[in-house]
């Protein structure tokens, strides 16, 4: 039954509405003006949020065991972008360029924190460990995401990329640090509105998305990608999940980690964030009208992950 509403759950379904309502009814004109403006106040409540929910004490449970960090950020910062370069021939024969960037942005992003932690607690997993992997992870990715970005996509020279990092510290992490410091007055009332806040994790994603499309709707691109584009794109982005899943689970036992240890790395290190991705993208690729086609990727790449993981997190839950 979990992984039939993981595979169904309400907030895919949302995401799959939210498409359909941007190609059918983009926004266009001061409309959009707005709703860009909207969903740059929509991110830093999100982020303001995320850093008011995060516990210090589980921080520091898990500091201590570093090999395992470090496998989680080797995993998410350099086995995925050497497998979306080494992914290329099949890529390029597969996806239309604009796709294939969406790919590579893909592997640049961090970890999710909210699907990790809940995929390792059901699996049994080092749960503490698997809240400061995937929060590192994401504070990672405020420097490193910019900087593989112009590596790899060669969208920004060295000077861009530091304006970028500059938008993304005062979008993303200032508002995380304020939610993070004002958590011993705000963490009780939060934890009694988790339902409310999830709401509005989710609604900040939606809108982005919304706004996202519908501008690549109302530049053209969508004539772009064939039916067949899109089923390759699925195909190979669930190709690329497969075989991080696999390498994690492989260096892990190699290197002798405890299996509770070997779930948390599994599921943080073959994790990309959606909503970290998304706000990313509206910074990294200010202005591009292929902002919907690039994200693409990393929508279904969230969604597979959670199908995926929710399978893999009932088969470790039901060892002895």
């Amino acid at each position: 039954m979990k992984t039939l509403r993981a595979l169904f759950d309400g907030f895919t379904l949302a995401l799959v509405a939210t498409v359909a309502l941007a190609v059918l009814l983009p926004c266009e004109g001061s409309a959009a003006l707005w709703l860009d403006r909207l969903t740059i106040a929509g991110v830093a409540l999100l982020f303001f949020l995320h850093g008011a929910r995060l516990s210090r004490e589980a921080i520091l449970a898990g500091i201590t065991n570093w090999k395992l960090h470090l496998l989680v950020l080797a995993s998410t910062f350099a086995m995925f972008p050497l497998l979306g370069l080494a992914m290329k021939p099949l890529a390029t024969a597969l996806l239309t360029p604009a796709l294939y960037l969406g790919l590579l942005y893909l592997c640049c992003l961090p970890s999710t924190v909210q699907s990790s932690i809940a995929f390792t607690s059901i699996a049994r997993g080092n749960i503490p460990a698997a809240v400061c992997a995937a929060s590192l992870s994401n504070l990672a990715g405020v420097f490193v995401t910019p900087a593989l970005v112009a590596l790899l996509l060669s969208t920004r020279g060295g000077g861009s990329t530091l304006h970028a990092i500059g938008d993304i510290l005062l979008q993303l992490l200032a508002p995380f640090v304020a939610g993070h410091l004002l958590r011993p007055w705000l963490g009780r009332t939060l934890a009694r509105w988790h339902r409310v806040l999830a709401v509005t994790d989710r609604g900040t994603i939606l809108l982005i998305v919304y706004v996202a499309f519908s501008e690549s709707v109302v530049d053209g691109l969508w004539r772009q990608v064939p039916p067949d584009a899109l089923f390759a794109v699925f195909a190979v982005v669930a190709l690329l999940l497969a075989m991080v899943l696999g390498l994690t689970t492989l260096a892990s036992r190699a290197l002798g980690f405890a299996r509770e240890d070997e779930i948390a790395i599994v599921f943080c290190g073959s994790k990309k964030s959606l909503a970290s991705g998304v706000p990313m993208a509206k910074i990294l690729f200010a202005g591009n009208p292929a902002l919907g086609i690039l994200v693409l990727p990393l929508m279904l790449f969230h969604q597979i992950q959670l199908m995926a993981c929710a399978v893999l997190a009932q088969r470790y839950a039901r060892r002895s």
